[in-house]
């Protein structure tokens, strides 16, 4: 079950485009709704497999694990509208609903599959694990390789053995419902290459691996497993059986739409016209976003939303190897909270190094160097000293690069020594800290949708709490004659005792050992000019008449629905437009 910072990482970009480039739910001046919500995948292997190691029902393991994604998300102060889950009759009916409609359509088949069993039950895909047959990495699961990301089947896998009983399974027959891709080849083929063709936002690593899909030829893809916990499948001779959680996982976007909204659901969900529908994904889940689940909804048929860009990361590692909660590597949600160290400072790091194009990884060193050099000395510094000078001496109003240049400007017309000179250039005083006044709310705006708490704590210094909407134009928010608050330390130093402290507990590069070449995907070190791109003040477009939903989704009990619905109240409007934004 994961709730590892690469997961953190992905919903905390959902909501800074969610709150930078979006209307509030409420702003119905400009004639958009935005909600955001999210969820636990709870069906599936992953469940089963956790319930029986803690001794628990799998119902008791998701209330335990759900509460605790819940509290990590308040903590980290993701925002969301709602978080929900999927073991609900919404998520039930929905999806038996859409299979139905898929069976009638024709493009369901029962086929003999081969399963592994070890003796007592048949082995689910997460159940088996062994060597990849086609990169050699010897601890892939049985439905995916994390090493190579292919796709594989349980019975391909060589020296497989079970994850119940530590056995080699043996091979089994079972009727299994199929979900016939090669149909829908074509159909899906012509959307995503419309799509593509148009002006987009999918991201170079998402297209090449749809198009790969669609080249090398879709094919027949089981839906069905043999577990008890799980959807159920609406057909008698079946009743033993649930749906395969890939396919019913992608579902719990709906479903927990209606757990909130009620009938109002279909407004963003089967309407294809006014919704464009963004994913934002890690690479690993691109084949189902990006092709099995719009397959799954065009053989329904029934006028749903589906896809229109897909943007996927690469991959976060932790130091030099992964992620491992078995192993105890890496830092998770829960343990960040225990560290001291406030969620904002962890929200600007995990932003700052974000996958976009490469792999990288998560490094206590330059999360403390970025710390100590970006937040205290760069911005920290500028807000205290903008706001102190102007507290003793005037009346007044701050990401990285505008902040560096805000305390290089203040640093040459020096008003500590103009103050003390004659009228004009006390008047120049004055101006030049009503300007850095003025770029420290500034920089409290910038921030908000990245560290919430301390853009709050700049405006309340800067003594204007209200948090504007961001505008291109030049703006004096603090006007002649404006009280400012008291002026405090935003900030305090990463000191590398306690760096080391954190690096020997959560398993940093001293302590962990690499169990295989192919478990690294480390990031390269950034150089010089990459490392000033990332300071640079990003610009920011509210879009002026689509509107965006955000949604993630993982693996059980992982954030499966991450999703910011915006709508321009396409009922009220006729040419409002409504966008949805998915993210894993």
């Amino acid at each position: 079950m994961r709730d590892d910072l690469s997961v953190i990482n992905g919903l905390l970009k959902v909501r800074v485009i969610s709150r930078r480039q979006l209307p509030k739910i409420s702003d119905q001046s400009k004639g958009y709704n935005t909600l955001y919500v999210c969820g636990t995948d709870e069906y599936g292997t992953a469940t089963e497999t956790k319930a029986i190691q803690e001794g628990l029902s799998p119902k008791a393991v998701c209330d335990k694990y759900h509460a605790i994604h819940k509290k990590v998300y308040e903590w980290f102060n993701i925002g969301f509208d709602h978080f929900g889950r999927t073991t609900t009759q919404h998520q039930t009916e929905i999806t038996q609903d859409i299979f139905n409609k898929i069976d009638t359509n024709g493009f369901t088949s029962i086929l003999t599959n081969e399963i592994m069993n070890n003796g007592d039950r048949f082995l689910a895909d997460r159940f088996v694990s062994g060597e990849c047959p086609m990169c050699g990495y010897d601890d892939a699961r049985g439905d995916q390789c994390d090493a190579c990301g292919k796709l594989v089947n349980a019975v391909e896998l060589k020296d497989p053995k079970c994850h119940l009983c530590k056995k080699t399974p043996v091979i089994k027959q079972s009727s299994h419902i199929f979900l016939e891709l090669d149909k829908l080849q074509e159909k899906v083929g012509d959307y995503l290459e419309k799509k593509l063709s148009e002006d987009n936002h999918w991201s170079a690593n998402a297209i090449s691996i749809v198009k790969g899909w669609i080249k090398g030829g879709l094919e027949k893809r089981c839906i069905t497993r043999d577990l008890m916990w799980g959807t159920p499948v609406p057909r008698e001779e079946f009743n033993n059986k649930v749906f395969y959680v890939w396919f019913d996982a992608p579902i719990g976007y709906l479903s927990i739409t209606k757990d909130l909204i009620g009938k109002d659901w279909t407004k963003w969900w089967k309407n294809p016209d006014d919704v464009q529908l963004y994913q934002f994904i890690g690479k690993d889940n691109v084949a189902f976003h990006g092709v099995m689940f719009p397959c799954t909804l065009m053989a329904a048929n029934d006028g749903y939303t589906i896809v229109n860009h897909v943007c996927a990361t690469e991959y976060l590692n932790y130091e030099d190897t992964k992620f491992s909660k078995s192993r105890g590597t890496g830092v998770f949600g829960d343990m960040a909270m225990e560290t001291g160290i406030e969620a904002d400072i962890w929200r600007f790091y995990l932003l700052y190094m974000r996958p976009e194009n490469q792999d990288t990884a998560f490094s206590w060193d330059d999360f403390s160097l970025k710390v100590n050099s970006e937040l205290l000395a760069n911005i920290g510094n500028f807000i205290n000293r903008a706001l102190s000078f102007c507290s003793t001496n005037f009346e007044v109003r701050s990401i990285l690069s505008l902040s560096r240049r805000a305390n290089q400007y203040m640093q040459a017309q020096a008003p500590w020594v103009s103050i003390k000179g004659d009228e004009q250039q006390k008047k120049r005083a004055g101006s030049v800290i009503g300007i850095v006044a003025n770029v420290a709310y500034l920089i409290a705006i910038l921030l908000s949708p990245i560290m919430p708490e301390i853009s709050r704590r700049i405006r309340e210094q800067c003594g204007l709490e209200e948090l504007p909407a961001f505008s291109h134009s030049i703006i004096c928010y603090l006007k002649k004659g404006h009280k400012i608050g008291n002026p405090k330390p935003l900030f305090t130093k990463m000191e590398k005792g306690k760096v080391d402290e954190w690096k020997a507990k959560f398993g940093g590069s001293a302590t962990t050992e690499v169990s295989s070449k192919k478990e690294v995907r480390g990031g390269k070190k950034k150089g010089r000019k990459e490392e000033e791109k990332l300071t640079k003040v990003p610009q920011y477009a509210i879009p002026s008449k689509k509107v965006e939903v955000t949604m993630s989704n993982g693996v059980t009990t992982t954030p499966v629905v991450n999703t910011l619905l915006t709508t321009s109240t396409a009922d009220k409007k006729k040419d409002g437009k409504v966008s949805t934004i998915m993210h894993r």
